[in-house]
C-alpha cells in the first residue's frame, strides 16, 4: 500500500513538471516524444535537487545498508505522507522480517544487556539487605520494609523522570556534537566545544545541577518528615516498628543527594550509549554495601542503623565513581547557566512526574484490591507481581537502548536511521516478549517456590500464570514504546496518554475486582498494558507530533 502511494506521488510529480516545462516550449504533437521529454526533465530536476541540497553526516555505526539518497518533498499536488492504514501496513510488514542479528541489532543488545544487569543489581542488593536485617528479628525487618517503601516511592516519583530526560537530552547533544565536531556546529544558543580534550555539554551540567538541588530537597524532606511519612503508612506511635522505622528512614535520607546525582550521571552515560560504566560502578557500590552490612550489623551491633549507614556509604561510592569517570569525558560545570534549558528540563520532568503518578496509582489500587481478598490471595498476588515486574527489567533495558539510539538519529535529522531503530526495536521487543512468555510458562512453578512453601499460596500464584506469562509480549511492546516516546522527546503524549489509560484501567479494576476477585485484578492490569500498546502504536501510525518529522521524508535509492 505504501508502494502504491509512492508510485502515485511520482506520477503526479512527473505530470506537474511536464506541464511546467511544456508551457515554455513548443507543443509536441507526438505523445511518446512528450512523455520522454518530461521524464528527462524529471530526472534532471531530481539530480539538481540532490546536488544542491546540503548533505548530512549520517555515517554512523547504525548504517547497515548501502547509502541512500534522501529526497525532500517538492511543492506539488502529489501526496507526500502515508495514510494511517499505510502506516500500520508498513509497521506490520517490517515486523514480519523477524529478529535479525545485524549491526543495529547487535548495537541495541550491547546497550541493553549491561543496562539490564545494572537494573537487576538494585533488587538483588535489596534482597541481600533484607536477608541480613531479617536475622535481627521480625520487627526490624518490618520496620526496614516500611522505610524502604517510603524512600522508593519518593525516588520513583522524582528521580526516574530526571534519569529519562537526561538520557534523551544528552544523546541529542552528543550526536549533534559528533556531527558538527569538524565545523564547530551550534546547538541552540550553546556551542558545544572541547576544552583540554573534554566536551562541554550543557545538558550534562544542567542535569547534575538539578540533581544536586533535588537530592538536597529530598534529604531535608525525608529527614525532618520521617515521622509524618510513617504516620501516612498507618504505623502508630506505640508500634514496636515505629522507632526503628524512623531511625532507618532518617539515616537513609542522607543518601538521597548521591542517589539523584548518580542517576543523573547514569543518564549522561546512557546518552553516550555507555551502559557498562554504570554497571561497574553499581556493582562496586553494592559489593561494598554487602561487606559493610556484615561489619556494621553483626560486628559492631548497630542493627537497623548499621544497615542504613552501609547503604548510604555505598551510594556515595557509586556517585563518586560515576562523576569521576564522567569528568574525564565532559566538563561537569558549565560556565553559563541557560534558564531556558532549565525550564525545558522542569517542563519535561513535570510531565513525566504526572505519568509516574498515574502508574503508581494503578499499581497501588491493584495491591489494595488484592489485599481485600484476604492474606492468602494477597500473598499469591504479590508473588505474581514480583515475578511480573522482575522479568520486565530486560524489556525496560531494551527501551533504554532504543531511547538513546533514536534520540541520536532524530536530533541530527537522520530520519531513515530513526525509522530503522523504531522497526528493529519493535521486532526485538516482540520476539523478547514471546521468549519471556515461554520461559515463564515453563519455569513459573519453580520461581514461585522461591518465595514460599505454603501450598495454598502457591495454588493462588499458579492460577495467575496466564497473567504473568501471557502478558509478557504486551509488556515488552509497552516498555519499548516508552523508550520510543522518550527518544523523540514526546513527553507530553507519553504523560497524557498514560493518565487516560490509567483512568480507564482503574474503572475496570473497581468494577471487575469485586466480581471476579484476583482474576479481575489481573485482567485489569493486562488491560492497562494493552491500552499502553494501543495508544503507542496509534501515535506511530498517525505520525503526529514529533513523529511527523520521522515519517516526512521518503527514501529513494540512487540509480
Amino acid at each position: 500500500m505504501a508502494t502504491c502511494s509512492s508510485s502515485l506521488s511520482h506520477h503526479l510529480l512527473c505530470t506537474h513538471l511536464q506541464s511546467h516545462y511544456s508551457s515554455s516550449s513548443k507543443q509536441n504533437t507526438n505523445s511518446s516524444s512528450m512523455l520522454n521529454k518530461s521524464q528527462n526533465v524529471t530526472r534532471n530536476r531530481f539530480k539538481t535537487l540532490l546536488k544542491s541540497s546540503p548533505k548530512k553526516n549520517t555515517s554512523t555505526s547504525l548504517d547497515t545498508s548501502p547509502r541512500k539518497q534522501t529526497v525532500k518533498r517538492l511543492d506539488g499536488p502529489g501526496p507526500t505522507r502515508f495514510s494511517l492504514s499505510d502506516s500500520f501496513s508498513l509497521i506490520v510488514s517490517r515486523l514480519r522480517e523477524g529478529f535479525k542479528v545485524d549491526e543495529l541489532g547487535s548495537e541495541i543488545w550491547s546497550i541493553a544487556l549491561p543496562a539490564a544487569l545494572a537494573l537487576a543489581a538494585d533488587p538483588i542488593t535489596s534482597l541481600v539487605d533484607t536477608a541480613f536485617v531479617g536475622h535481627l528479628g521480625s520487627v526490624e525487618l518490618a520496620a526496614v520494609g516500611v522505610s524502604v517503601s517510603v524512600f522508593n516511592l519518593v525516588s520513583k516519583l522524582f528521580n526516574v523522570p530526571l534519569l529519562n530526560i537526561t538520557t534523551s537530552f544528552v544523546a541529542e547533544e552528543q550526536t549533534l556534537n559528533s556531527q558538527g565536531n569538524r565545523d564547530s556546529s551550534q546547538i541552540g544558543d550553546d556551542y558545544v566545544v572541547e576544552q583540554q580534550g573534554k566536551k562541554l555539554l550543557p545538558s550534562v551540567s544542567t542535569s547534575l545541577a538539578l540533581a544536586a538541588s533535588l537530592g538536597i530537597a529530598e534529604a531535608v524532606a525525608l529527614s525532618f518528615g520521617s515521622g509524618f511519612l510513617i504516620n501516612i503508612l498507618g504505623i502508630p506511635a506505640d508500634s514496636p516498628m515505629r522507632v526503628p522505622a524512623e531511625n532507618f528512614l532518617t539515616l537513609r535520607a542522607f543518601g538521597a543527594p548521591p542517589i539523584v546525582i548518580a542517576l543523573a550521571a547514569q543518564g549522561s552515560f546512557r546518552g553516550f550509549m555507555d551502559t557498562k560504566t554504570p554497571l561497574y560502578a553499581i556493582g562496586a557500590g553494592n559489593l561494598l554495601n554487602a561487606i559493610l552490612d556484615v561489619i556494621l550489623i553483626f560486628l559492631f551491633h548497630f542493627g537497623v542503623s548499621g544497615a542504613a549507614v552501609a547503604t548510604v556509604i555505598s551510594e556515595y561510592l557509586i556517585a563518586f565513581i560515576l562523576l569521576w569517570k564522567l569528568s574525564g569525558k565532559v566538563e561537569l560545570i558549565s560556565p553559563n547557566i541557560d534558564g531556558r534549558r532549565i525550564v525545558r528540563y522542569l517542563k519535561s520532568g513535570g510531565l513525566l512526574i504526572g505519568r509516574t503518578i498515574a502508574v503508581l496509582l494503578i499499581m497501588t489500587l491493584s495491591t489494595s484490591l488484592a489485599a481485600r481478598e484476604g492474606p492468602i490471595p494477597m500473598a499469591g498476588h504479590q508473588i505474581c507481581i514480583e515475578v511480573w515486574l522482575a522479568v520486565s527489567l530486560l524489556t525496560d533495558a531494551l527501551a533504554l537502548a532504543g531511547q538513546a539510539l533514536l534520540a541520536g538519529g532524530y536530533s541530527q535529522g537522520n530520519y531513515e536511521q530513526a525509522r530503522q531503530v523504531v522497526f528493529r526495536l519493535l521486532q526485538i521487543g516482540s520476539i523478547t516478549g514471546i521468549g519471556l512468555a515461554g520461559f515463564l510458562f515453563l519455569g513459573f512453578g519453580a520461581l514461585s517456590h522461591l518465595f514460599t512453601t505454603d501450598s495454598e499460596v502457591l495454588k493462588i500464584a499458579w492460577s495467575g500464570i496466564l497473567f504473568v506469562a501471557g502478558s509478557q509480549p504486551m509488556n515488552a511492546l509497552a516498555f519499548v514504546l516508552d523508550g520510543l516516546y522518550y527518544g523523540v522527546s514526546d513527553f507530553g503524549y507519553a504523560a497524557y496518554s498514560m493518565i487516560l489509560v490509567a483512568a480507564i484501567s482503574s474503572i475496570f479494576l473497581l468494577v471487575a475486582a469485586p466480581v471476579f476477585g484476583l482474576a479481575g485484578i489481573w485482567a485489569g492490569l493486562f488491560l492497562f498494558m494493552t491500552l499502553r500498546v494501543v495508544v503507542g502504536l496509534w501515535r506511530l501510525g498517525t505520525k503526529s507530533g514529533p513523529w511527523e518529522m520521522v515519517w516526512s521524508e521518503t527514501e529513494m535509492e540512487q540509480k
